[in-house]
């Protein structure tokens, strides 16, 4: 995996920036709709990379979630 994408969700987290580590999942995600959607190729290789990134991307957005009762549930949606 990338030590880019580790740093990138590290930073994002440091200065709490949801909303960037959502915008960058969801990129990620189309990233891996996309390549496992091409025939002719053989993108396993891009596609395992792709989802170690997602978990660092999703335990970054963990980091971020307020602990139970804190907040409202729409507040944090």
């Amino acid at each position: 995996m990338s030590k880019a994408i580790e740093l990138i969700v590290a930073s994002y987290v440091k200065v709490r920036d949801r909303r960037a580590l959502t915008d960058l999942l969801a990129h990620r995600r189309k990233v891996l709709a996309q390549l496992q959607a091409e025939s002719g190729i053989n993108p396993e290789i891009a596609a395992n990379a792709i989802q170690e990134e997602l978990a660092v991307i999703e335990a970054g957005l963990e980091e971020l979630k307020p602990p139970p009762g804190s907040l409202p549930e729409n507040e944090w949606s």
